[in-house]
C-alpha cells in the first residue's frame, strides 16, 4: 500500500492514478489493477444515489460506503470524500466526522473542497494526525454558488486566487491536491508552485496525477463529462446480460436441471 508520505513523495517523479469507488466489490477491481489512490467520492450522490447533485449525501453514507471500499482493498490508499456541510461549520464537529473516516472506517486520508476557511482546519486535522487532501477548482458542493458546473480559474484574478489557496493548504500540511476542471496552463502552473502532487480532473495533462469517476471510466454512465474518456463498455454488457437472463427465465431456460437439487426424501412427502 502507499502511504500519504509515499503518495507525496510522487509529485514530479511518478504520475499518479486514482480513481472514485463505493464498494468492496469495485474497489476490488480497481485495486487490483494497481490504482494508486481510491476515492470514496461523494460523487456517490450522481453516480450511484440518484440525485442530481453531491448535496444530498450524509456524513453516515460517506462512512458506510468507505467501510465497505477498505474492505476490499489491499493495496490502495483510501481516501474518503467528506460530504457538503460536514466540514467548516464548527471545528470540532468537522474535527469528529473526518477522524471517524480514520478511526471506524479505516480510511487513510480524507478530502475537503478546500477555500480560504479550510487552512486553518488542514493545519488543525493534519496536527491530530488526519492526512488531508485539498480540493481546489471547481467544486461541486458549492455548485449553487458557482451557478452550475462551471470552468474555474479562467481569469487572471480568478487563476491567482487558486495559486494562493494552492500553496496556503500546502503550507497549513494537505499531502496533495486535487484541481478539478480548470484551465490546463493554470494547472501547470500549480503543479509547478508546490511540492505536493496535484491531480487532475478536467485539468489537462500537466499534473502529477489523475482522477475519475469510475462509472465514466468502465462506461457504465450514460452521460460522461467532456474531460473524461471511457475504457469501456459495461453498460452495453450489464444491459445485453440483463436482456439473456430475463429471456432464459421467460422461455424456461433458466433455472435448468444443473441449476438443481432433488432430495429423494421429499419424494413422497404427500
Amino acid at each position: 500500500m502507499p502511504s500519504v508520505t509515499e503518495i507525496r513523495e510522487m509529485a514530479g517523479e511518478q504520475s499518479i492514478t486514482m480513481l472514485t469507488a463505493y464498494d468492496a466489490v469495485t474497489a476490488s477491481i480497481v485495486d487490483a489493477a494497481g490504482t494508486d489512490v481510491i476515492l470514496v467520492g461523494d460523487s456517490v450522490g450522481n453516480a450511484d444515489m440518484g440525485y442530481e447533485s453531491t448535496l444530498p449525501v450524509t456524513v453516515d453514507e460517506i462512512a458506510s460506503r468507505t467501510g465497505a471500499v477498505v474492505r476490499g482493498t489491499e493495496d490502495a490508499l483510501v481516501v474518503a470524500d467528506m460530504p457538503f456541510l460536514s466540514f467548516g461549520v464548527d471545528q470540532s464537529e468537522s474535527i469528529e466526522h473526518c477522524g471517524r473516516m480514520l478511526k471506524e472506517e479505516g480510511a487513510d486520508a480524507v478530502k475537503i473542497e478546500s477555500s480560504k476557511r479550510t487552512v486553518e482546519l488542514t493545519e488543525r486535522l493534519t496536527e491530530l494526525g488526519i492526512p488531508v487532501m485539498a480540493h481546489l477548482g471547481l467544486t461541486p458542493q458549492k455548485v449553487n454558488e458557482l451557478g452550475g458546473y462551471t470552468r474555474q480559474g479562467t481569469t487572471p484574478e480568478a487563476a491567482r486566487r487558486i495559486i494562493d489557496l494552492a500553496n496556503r493548504h500546502e503550507e497549513a500540511g494537505a499531502f496533495s491536491l486535487v484541481l478539478e476542471h480548470v484551465p490546463a496552463n493554470l494547472a501547470e502552473k500549480v503543479t509547478d508552485a508546490l511540492d505536493i502532487p496535484t491531480i487532475g480532473i478536467g485539468a489537462g495533462p500537466g499534473c502529477d496525477g489523475q482522477v475519475l469517476v469510475i462509472n465514466d471510466v468502465v462506461g457504465l454512465s450514460d452521460w460522461e463529462p467532456p474531460f473524461s474518456e471511457q475504457f469501456g463498455d459495461v453498460r452495453s454488457e450489464m444491459a445485453g446480460a440483463v436482456e439473456k437472463y430475463n429471456d432464459a427465465v421467460e422461455s424456461g431456460d433458466f433455472p435448468a436441471e444443473e441449476h438443481s437439487h432433488y432430495e429423494d426424501d421429499l419424494d413422497e412427502l404427500y
